[in-house]
């Protein structure tokens, strides 16, 4: 059963006059396009296909908006990094997304998607400056976090916090074994109040 019975695709935005109206709280998803933020986030509201998965880096390629309630959204943003797509494309995203950054009033909170055994790119942390720079609570999850011993991912969970301090909260997290998922849907819940 769905930790988010009420969640919904609501539209997908190409160009900022597309996007629902600014109002309420949304909590956006962000991170690498090999980050697994898709698998992330089907994992964390409990739906299966909620958002669309491959084995192709990079398929998010518009802002994906879904309602959680009347007033509440998760928003998809477009994978960044390893996409092998035009260098067209690739600022047509990066406009998108300083565009949604800039000026988007509902935005709560950013959870960040990073691969635990590739953390802190030089494009996480221009994420992490983007959310900050709004008053976003942000959020990390280390995702593929089966793919660690126990002892791996505790090294790599304390470097993250060290390195990033107060700028976001951190944890371990897999959609594979579901580990982490309660204790992301509770920062979720809380950005969303």
């Amino acid at each position: 059963m769905s930790h988010y019975p009420t969640v919904n695709f609501l539209t997908s935005s190409w160009q900022a006059t597309q996007f629902p109206a600014d109002s309420g709280a949304e909590v956006a998803f962000a991170g690498r396009s090999n980050s697994g933020k898709s698998s992330a986030i089907n994992a964390i509201t409990g739906r299966i296909a909620l958002a669309r998965t491959s084995k192709t880096p990079g398929r998010t390629q518009l802002i994906n908006f879904f309602t959680l309630g009347e007033t509440q959204r998760l928003v998809d943003l477009p994978g960044y990094g390893f996409a092998k797509v035009p260098p067209a494309m690739q600022q047509h995203w990066h406009e998108l997304m300083s565009g949604y950054f800039e000026h988007r009033q509902s935005l709560k909170g950013l959870v960040i998607l990073m691969d635990s055994r590739h953390p802190l790119k030089d494009t996480d942390w221009q994420m992490l400056q983007w959310g900050g720079a709004r008053g976003a609570h942000c959020h990390v999850l280390l995702s593929k976090a089966d793919k660690l011993s126990q002892a791996e991912g505790s090294k790599v969970l304390r470097e993250v916090q060290a390195a990033l301090g107060d700028q976001a909260t951190v944890q371990l997290f897999s959609a594979t074994s579901h580990r982490g998922v309660q204790e992301a849907r509770k920062i979720l819940d809380g950005m969303l109040k």
